[in-house]
């Protein structure tokens, strides 16, 4: 196979994947917000006295709410007009700041919260760039930021590029289909 066709395959890939992760971005976010949620009501289980049990009812309270947001009408073009704005974003930040402020950036924002946009691009950036870079890591944990502080700047360089081809393609793929703030 020449370099060439190597390269159209990875190319369709990228693309393949950017699309993937527009399309389902907030089916990511409920997803990441259900299993939380199947968390907390497994602590609720096990809590072992009522001050505990109820802390963890009135956050699970808190994400049902949060949950039946995501699912309105509205609440579902907020938040694809955040994840779409991120997205739109974010190569410009990796192109003035570099990959890792910019994850670090990503995380900052996120707070971990699974149906936060900034986690969810955080999520969807690490998945590819480590599954191109360095697929025993993506497998074992998924974080490109830890990844980015544990390699050399050979390997750091490497995980830039596939990130600003990634997130060329994500970025496309935003403009198209996602809505944008006024």
């Amino acid at each position: 196979m020449s370099t060439k066709s190597r390269q159209r395959t990875l190319e369709q890939k990228r693309a393949q994947r950017a699309w993937e992760c527009v399309v389902q971005s907030l089916d990511h976010a409920i997803q990441g917000l259900e299993k939380v949620l199947a968390r907390v009501e497994e602590q609720i289980k096990q809590a072992r006295d009522e001050n505990q049990k109820k802390r963890f009812q009135k956050q699970k309270e808190e994400l049902n709410k949060r949950l039946e947001k995501l699912r309105t009408p509205q609440g579902e073009l907020d938040w694809k007009k955040g994840y779409g704005s991120l997205a739109r974003k974010i190569p410009m930040l990796v192109l003035t700041n570099g990959l890792g402020q910019t994850l670090a950036f990503l995380k900052a924002k996120g707070k971990n919260d699974p149906a936060d946009e900034h986690t969810v691009l955080f999520r969807h950036l690490s998945s590819w760039v480590l599954s191109q870079v360095d697929p025993s890591a993506a497998a074992s944990n998924g974080d490109l930021l830890r990844w980015v502080l544990q390699n050399d700047s050979a390997a750091y360089r490497r995980a830039t590029m596939e990130a600003l081809a990634f997130l060329t393609w994500l970025e496309r793929f935003a403009e198209a289909e996602l809505p944008t703030e006024d």
